[in-house]
């Protein structure tokens, strides 16, 4: 694995089944075998410096049922059975619930004629 220059890596969380992508984390290299091994989400807190198993606090557990990384060996992508109600500490089930544009359920408006398609 790629880590960067903090040894920390993305993690990508896939819910099996659905697909939905749950939820994005750091991890270690630490978190990231412990995971391996456990078959349980470990993930790396930049905010508390410390480790951190989902659900341990929240029952919101992950079961990793398949582990990947990409080509270039910088990020990781886990696909897990989400147990309880969802992956977000807001409550949702995945923290990417909020979408660009007016219904900001992952709708972006039509392009005017003076807006690039692409311009955020």
């Amino acid at each position: 694995m790629k880590y960067n220059s903090e040894g920390l890596v993305p993690a990508i969380v896939q819910e099996e089944g659905s697909g939905q992508v749950l939820m994005m984390a750091w991890m270690d290299q630490g978190t990231l075998l412990e995971t391996l091994g456990s078959g349980r989400t470990v993930f790396w807190s930049r905010s508390r410096q410390e480790r951190w198993r989902k659900g341990d606090s929240s029952g919101e557990r992950q079961w990793v049922r398949a582990a990947f990384y990409d080509c270039d060996g910088d990020t990781l992508l886990f696909v897990v059975e989400q147990e309880g109600g969802g992956a977000c500490h807001t409550g949702n089930h995945s923290c990417f619930y909020r979408g660009f544009g007016p219904d900001e359920a992952g709708g972006v408006a039509e392009a005017g004629p003076t807006r690039s398609a692409g311009a955020l």
